[in-house]
């Protein structure tokens, strides 16, 4: 079979430490090409793996051969890119969160539908070893049903992990729109409503900056959702962290409690009711500091090989980013929101 001919549009940390170098890693794939304004992060990536670089993606589109794309930029060029990408044919795998609203996530979809092409979004906390082994648990129906639970996603914040510091367009919500939420809160989002295969139909938000100086961008938010079956939790994200990061969620069923990644981060603790304790050592799930595969590029690379739709589709991004837009209409209005 021929490769899958790769671009990847923007190449900053995200693409410098998973994208690029999973898409090199796989047998399938020929990286082509990479666009990024400041030329020289593309000529870098390009001098060493291959391929040309471009300071504009447009130009990048007309001139190259290609079956896919990785959108790896700043959160407001991700629909704008997106749809450039499937209106020329391409498959699409977009960085999260996929877009700034729902309607440019809504067109995001009917660009690649329209065009039948894939858009799959870069949602890694499915893909995460404890969590896949704890859906696994969750949906053997021992532990029941779920009752309540919390979810959690903090760390010190981007300019630990973005190779512009603080000087990042993270901190810029021209740019950025959201902060800790839109970086954070959707992977929780979707983590959560992956987890308990249910869908979050209320949220409150608690949304603001509470410590990241000269930046208009929330560093932290809780939320209280309510799951379409009637279970209730709490779903926070942090950028002020600074000791001891957090990605842990606990889940309180019937028949007993599971904990994921709270201790060491790479573990399932199963705590029944009848006394007895398990605990699955399943592999650790990635952090800034500790980059293990994150599993969505060879699930992106898969599905176009076997031409199969992604499962971590536009649809269940967008399903996702509706929850944190939400939370910030709550923020805004001090009203729960149903969604």
């Amino acid at each position: 079979m021929s490769k899958v001919r790769v671009a990847v549009f923007g190449c900053g940390a995200i693409a410098q430490r998973r994208h690029i170098p999973e898409y090199a890693a796989n047998e399938n794939v020929e990286l082509v090409a990479f666009a990024d304004p400041v030329i020289a992060r593309a000529e870098e990536m390009a001098a060493q793996y291959g391929g040309k670089a471009y300071a504009d993606y447009e130009e990048l589109l007309k001139n190259e051969k290609l079956d896919a794309v990785s959108v790896c930029t700043p959160n407001y060029l991700h629909a704008p890119m997106t749809i450039a990408a499937a209106n020329a044919g391409l498959h699409v795998l977009v960085e999260k969160p996929m877009a700034a609203t729902t309607e440019e996530g809504e067109q995001m979809i009917e660009a690649a539908r329209k065009n039948n092409v894939f858009l799959m979004v870069g949602h890694n906390q499915r893909l995460m070893p404890p969590h896949v082994k704890a859906k696994e648990i969750l949906d053997s129906g021992r532990l029941g049903k779920v009752l309540i639970f919390r979810t959690s996603f903090g760390h010190g914040g981007p300019e630990g992990w973005s190779v512009d510091g603080r000087d990042s367009w993270f901190f810029r919500k021209d740019e950025a729109i959201m902060g800790a939420m839109g970086d954070l809160g959707v992977h929780k989002s979707d983590f959560i409503r992956y987890l308990l295969n249910d869908e979050i139909v209320e949220v409150a938000g608690f949304i603001g900056t509470v410590h990241k100086e000269g930046t208009d961008v929330d560093d932290n938010a809780t939320c209280i959702v309510r799951m379409k079956s009637g279970a209730v939790g709490t779903l926070m994200a942090s950028w002020t962290h600074y000791r001891g990061g957090d990605n842990g969620t606990v889940l309180w069923c019937e028949h007993g409690v599971m904990k994921i990644g709270t201790v060491e981060g790479d573990e399932v603790i199963v705590e029944l009711t009848n006394g007895t304790v398990e605990t699955y050592k399943v592999g650790a799930m990635a952090t800034n500091e500790k980059q293990v595969p994150s599993g969505v590029i060879d699930e992106f690379v898969d599905c176009i090989v076997t031409n199969t739709p992604p499962r971590i589709s536009g649809e269940e991004g967008l399903r996702s980013l509706n929850v944190i837009l939400g939370a910030f209409e709550s923020q805004a209005n001090g009203k729960v929101v149903k969604l």
